[in-house]
């Protein structure tokens, strides 16, 4: 079963709030993660983002799309990084969220689908 596991944040809130330390622990722990799931098969793919104050929000104008800078969701904490896992039971999914929760607080899991839910 593939599943998402989407990690959602704030970098500026973040440098405000821990150590330094604490961040460094939290990078190498994200680099061991993506190495033990490349390891065992499981890693389909992960991305970090960049900070969302260099996201835009792309519309549609007249048929045209156009990229404006916002406005953005209502909320201080954005999508920072992802993982697409391909792993044998939901309770493995709700064990590797756990480890990233440590450092996330909560993080969001969707399965991914493999056609459109039947109408």
């Amino acid at each position: 079963m593939k599943y998402m596991i989407m990690m959602f944040g704030d970098a500026a809130s973040m440098q405000e709030t821990v150590s330094k330390e604490w961040i460094e622990e939290m990078i190498g722990f994200m680099v061991q993660l993506d190495k033990d799931l490349e390891a065992s098969g499981e890693l389909v793919f992960q991305q970090g983002l960049a900070d969302a104050s260099t996201a835009m929000t792309v519309s549609l104008q007249d048929g045209l799309p156009v990229a404006t800078d916002g406005p953005f969701a209502e909320t201080k904490e954005s999508l920072i990084g992802f993982w697409v896992v391909d792993v044998e039971s939901e309770a493995r999914i709700v064990e590797l969220a756990g480890q990233i929760a440590k450092y996330a607080g909560r993080v969001e899991v969707r399965q991914a689908m493999d056609a459109p839910p039947d109408l």
